[in-house]
This record gives structure tokens, sequence and C-alpha cells, in this order.
């Protein structure tokens, strides 16, 4: 009898009215990591810094005052406003270690990704931010796996995709976060929303 603890996804999609890119990770940190409910909540991941940073020339930009924590209500705002849809490509993990590696996460149960896109009518590019997240979403579409920081194009669902492989925005990805968002840049600026 198999008696692991299988983890759900707390959240669900989150996509907002028209948007063209889905940004996918593997799944979230544990609990215990969270600054806020929401998509990359982990205080010591640099996603929001990098989009701070690219978008308003600050890195703190959707940091709380007291930098504690990330300011959900703003992360909410940008992405709605800029058509950023995201999620993760796993529903329900087993952590084979308590942290928030992705290398330790056992993939129980992937997302639906026909159902995601069903939903997102004008989506046209997806983007991961992880081997983890990569190597889940390559077992359901028809793509190569494109280099860190470029992009190849895919058919899904009779409809062209590029997808994205972005640095991971982890401080264990050892770049910092200027480096990591040349390619962010690069990838914003294809899509034309930069």
């Amino acid at each position: 009898m198999d008696i692991r603890l299988i983890e759900r996804h707390p959240w669900g999609f989150f996509m907002p009215r028209g948007a063209n890119l889905l940004m996918l990770g593997s799944f979230p940190p544990p609990r215990a990591r969270w600054s806020m409910d929401f998509y990359y909540p982990n205080i010591q991941n640099d996603m929001w810094r990098i989009m701070g940073y690219l978008f308003y020339g600050q890195k703190t930009h959707f940091l709380t005052e007291g930098g504690k924590a990330f300011d959900e209500v703003r992360v909410r705002a940008f992405c709605s406003e800029k058509g950023i849809a995201l999620g993760d490509t796993a529903m329900e993990v087993v952590r084979l270690k308590e942290n928030a590696s992705d290398k330790f996460l056992e993939v129980v149960r992937p997302f639906q990704l026909r159902n995601i896109l069903t939903e997102l009518p004008e989506c046209r590019a997806i983007v991961v931010t992880g081997q983890k997240a990569m190597d889940t979403l390559l077992l359901v579409i028809p793509a190569q796996e494109p280099p860190v920081g470029g992009f190849t194009d895919f058919i899904f669902l009779g409809k062209p995709f590029k997808l994205f492989r972005m640095p991971s925005s982890s401080r264990a990805y050892p770049k910092s976060i200027e480096e990591k968002a040349v390619s962010y840049k690069y990838m914003f600026r294809e899509l034309g929303l930069l």
C-alpha cells in the first residue's frame, strides 16, 4: 500500500480575458514559503523582481512595504493588463523532500493543456520556467525543447504556438536578476508585450 502524501495544487489557473501568453511553472513551494496566495509566492523566488525590473525599472516594484512579501493585488493586476495567464504543469505531486526543489517533485497527475487552452482562445505562446515544467509539458505537446532563452514553434489543437524556455527564477539558478531578465526581455519583445 502506497502511503505517500499526495499534494493537490492549491490554486486554479489564472486566466485573464484576452491572455496571449501562458506561463507555466511546475508546482508551488510548500505553504510555509509563501509570501502571497498566488503564483511564484516564495519571497526568495525572483520572478516578480524580474518583471518589476523589466516593466517598471525597479526590482522592488511588486514588493510590499517592508519588502517581506509580494503584493498580490499588484501582481494580479499586472498579469491581467499584460495578458499573462499563469498555471503549473502538475496538479498533484508527491514531495520526495520537504523543500521547493523541482528535482524532488514526483508528478502524480499532470495538468490538462487541452482544457486550459480551450479557455484561452487568444493564447499563442507558452513559456516554461524550469526543467520539470518543460519535461511535463513535452509529454502532451508535439514540440522540440527550445534552448534556455529561446523558443520553438509547434501546432496544437490546429493552431500555431511558440514554446519559450526561460531561465528559472529560482535563486538556485545561479544567475543575477539582470542576467535572467535579458532572456525574458527577448521573449516579451518577440510577443509584443514590451
